[in-house]
């Protein structure tokens, strides 16, 4: 506009022709064309950019929910099976418990303590994949306690003792250690028990002549840290080098597939175990040489701690006063290897097959601690647990409420803290964790009754 305008100005001071004006307004309109044709070219090409774009957002969304939903299924179903196979451990652990404490003679003893052994085994297989799940969500988290090794782990061994016999192989373990260390280390026992089943399974899985040797040494100390270095070594098939290097390649990546195939089928346990010890710290190493047999080992810097040995009270009775303890279990099994626990260590026990009955007793009768399950039928733990806590009794007495269930996820734990529940107890049910339950609450009554 301000062109046209500057061109009739000049026309009108007759200072340009009307033809010269003439030419210069075709000349722009024809780059006025070419300049709308190239903006509304330039917006159709946008608009479609835009609407492809917004398709595969829509299409990404449809697909991540898709994946959230198989997430939701898969954790479902890992849940469940934990329940369903722990639920029958329990069962399994807590009679053999009771047998043991019949009078069996040498040979018996030894047959009931490889069934207890390996349950245990079949139990830590169960933790295994609920570990790997949490491994792939990244929810991993070490459980640091003072643990004495060598206790610990000769129990593990002996599984594998057997096992090895069964095969026609040797076995043998041993402990390197300084006699004047008298200390015990922080460390996950679970975690590296774990790891030690899945590459002692391997060693004898695939040694068909020879021996599997284990060895914990415990000989290094750095102040106030120790070195654990851990060794298990085979004669069995081994593997050469590219192999080795293959399968470590692999191991650093878990949702690498080709990971499975590797070890010829003992990946998985490798995958875990990779990670596992390097969430302690440490470094899974191997070293292998074809048909001669291989050797894997790490090692984990571990805080020193005081190893004070406890005395052996197994048979007394923790409870010296009048303890009485409802417990609110379904399973009638379950029922039985409780009472046996509680009752050992001095407990009353008072038994409800759901929350129902259990909200209606602990009316009437008076409890000094409460056993809930939390999954029962008609009511389950977590509504029983806020039907008790509604009442007058609880609002004087604030009786402490402990869950016990065979699932142990991280969200149960939450689940039963938001419910008001005072502690969580796994089965199968670990007797030192019991003890130290009906311990702390039963000291806590008696310092509120003074």
């Amino acid at each position: 506009m301000a062109i046209i305008l500057l061109v009739s100005c000049l026309f009108i001071e007759k200072k340009i022709e009307l033809q010269t004006i003439t030419l210069f307004l075709f000349i722009l309109a024809i780059l006025q064309v070419f300049v709308l044709q190239y903006f509304f070219k330039n917006q159709l090409k946008n608009e479609t950019i835009q609407l492809n774009l917004n398709r595969r957002i829509n299409e990404l969304k449809a697909t991540l929910e898709a994946s959230e939903k198989i997430i939701e299924h898969k954790s479902i179903y890992l849940a469940n099976m934990s329940y369903e196979v722990r639920t029958p451990l329990n069962t399994v652990l807590g009679m053999l418990n009771m047998l043991k404490q019949t009078g069996l003679d040498d040979d018996q003893k030894a047959q009931v303590e490889i069934a207890e052994y390996s349950s245990k085994h079949l139990l830590q297989l169960v933790n295994m994949v609920t570990e790997n799940a949490d491994a792939e969500t990244g929810n991993l988290k070490l459980n640091l306690l003072a643990i004495d090794l060598k206790s610990d782990l000769s129990h593990l061994f002996k599984v594998f003792e057997y096992q090895a016999w069964e095969k026609g192989l040797e076995f043998d373990f041993e402990f390197l250690y300084e006699e004047k260390d008298t200390f015990s280390v922080l460390g996950d026992s679970a975690k590296i028990q774990q790891v030690l089943i899945n590459l002692i399974n391997n060693a004898i899985k695939f040694t068909n002549q020879g021996k599997i040797s284990v060895i914990v040494d415990q000989s290094i100390g750095i102040d106030d840290d120790q070195i654990v270095t851990f060794y298990i070594k085979d004669t069995g098939i081994g593997m050469r080098q590219e192999e080795v290097k293959r399968i470590f390649n692999n191991a650093s990546n878990p949702h690498n597939p080709s990971m499975i195939r590797d070890y010829r089928g003992g990946g998985i346990g490798l995958s875990i175990s990779y990670q596992l010890i390097k969430l302690m710290g440490g470094e899974l190493k191997l070293e292998s040489k074809e048909n001669e047999g291989s050797t894997f080992y790490f090692s984990l810097q571990l805080k020193k701690t005081l190893n004070i040995e406890a005395e052996n009270i197994a048979l007394k009775p923790i409870l010296q006063d009048k303890f009485n303890v409802l417990v609110a279990e379904d399973n009638r099994t379950n029922q039985k290897v409780i009472k046996f626990l509680l009752e050992r260590q001095g407990a009353d026990c008072t038994f409800v097959k759901n929350g129902i009955e259990a909200v209606e007793l602990y009316k009437i009768l008076d409890f000094d601690m409460v056993f809930m399950d939390i999954y029962m039928p008609d009511m389950d733990g977590y509504q029983a647990t806020k039907a008790i806590q509604e009442t007058e009794k609880y609002a004087h007495k604030n009786t402490p409420i402990i869950a016990v269930s065979a699932s142990a996820f991280e969200e149960d734990i939450t689940n039963a803290k938001l419910a008001g529940i005072d502690e969580f107890l796994a089965k199968p049910i670990q007797t030192d964790r019991l003890k130290e339950l009906l311990i702390k609450y039963s000291k806590k009554d008696k310092e509120t009754s003074i």
